[in-house]
């Protein structure tokens, strides 16, 4: 099968030097197995020293494997890696491809050149990032004088001015405030829809995950914890669903089926709160149970965030 990404058991290894303790083999990454077809988002997620940065200087051929087999687009990132360059865009940590003392505008003529694009596909391009990123207010300020959060939206444009076929971006959202985190991650699924591009992304806002993957690979000590749809992972850790019910009514005491747990009794009886396992009950069918007894004005649901999943895998691993 014809993979965006086809990273197999790779391992990568670091001997350290310790002061009086001489060397030892750190193992950052530990047969970790990743695989995305082509158009795909994925959400590549651990916590600080998961491995995350390595396996991604692996796969864009930064760093050789220790052990194991990748392919890129169909390429050998470290061979290839002038060739792969032309096909992937990178927003990588706090690593800037801007020109620091020059014009954003400026910098974003220079990797046009760079990525050999002609004239009228660069203009066409650039206007549409401009547009879909919000960057005319400073497109002739120096990189230098830039905010965090607008040198982050020179970033993710510079990564996407060439059109490349997989994307990998490093918290994309940081720095940004939540009207213009909106307005990113709005761009990047209508850019995605247009164009099948491949997204693999990293991040700490978990609400980017939610925003723009449709599935997630969680590592923790270089190994794969978790790797499927958002609802999986929900219902792999079998983490209770809350459900809060206004009524026509106070009433002081609801009858709930087995199994459902009574949080609390607010308003003085209109508010209740359940919670219960959606794999013992259905939402559908606890909230018939309870509409048999009393008249329901109001009520909504809520999941678990996916910060507690994620909380609770490395739980469990430790």
């Amino acid at each position: 099968m014809d993979l965006a990404i086809d990273a197999q058991h790779l391992t990568r290894e670091f001997t350290v030097r310790r002061r009086g303790a001489g060397r030892s083999v750190v193992r950052a990454v530990d047969d970790l197995t990743l695989r995305l077809e082509h158009g795909e988002a994925v959400g590549f997620v651990g916590a600080n020293g998961a491995g995350k940065s390595t396996t991604i200087k692996m796969l864009t051929g930064i760093l050789t494997p220790t052990r194991g087999e990748v392919a890129v687009l169909g390429r050998r990132p470290v061979p290839e890696r002038r060739h792969l360059a032309r096909e992937i865009g990178v927003v990588f940590g706090q690593r800037s491809q801007l020109w620091w003392d020059l014009p954003l505008q400026d910098s974003f003529e220079i990797l046009g050149s760079m990525h050999r694009l002609s004239p009228g596909a660069k203009a066409a391009r650039l206007e549409r990032l401009v547009a879909g990123l919000d960057l005319a207010p400073f497109l002739d300020r120096p990189v230098r004088q830039l905010s965090l959060g607008q040198r982050m939206r020179g970033e993710v444009a510079a990564a996407l001015l060439h059109s490349p076929r997989l994307v990998v971006l490093d918290e994309p959202t940081i720095g940004l405030d939540m009207i213009s985190k909106e307005g990113l991650r709005r761009f990047l699924v209508e850019d995605r829809a247009e164009r099948g591009t491949t997204l693999l992304l990293t991040t700490h806002d978990m609400a980017d995950v939610e925003r723009l993957c449709e599935r997630i690979v969680v590592v923790s000590d270089g190994r794969t914890a978790y790797d499927g749809t958002l609802a999986g992972l929900r219902s792999s850790l079998r983490t209770p669903r809350e459900l809060v019910l206004d009524l026509a009514e106070p009433r002081d005491a609801l009858v709930l089926p087995g199994g459902v747990e009574l949080l609390a009794v607010e308003a003085g009886g209109i508010r209740h709160r359940v919670r219960f396992l959606a794999e013992e009950h259905s939402a559908a069918a606890l909230i018939a149970a309870i509409s048999a007894q009393v008249d329901i004005a109001d009520l909504s649901m809520a999941e678990p965030a996916i910060e507690d999943l994620v909380r609770e895998i490395f739980a469990r691993g430790a």
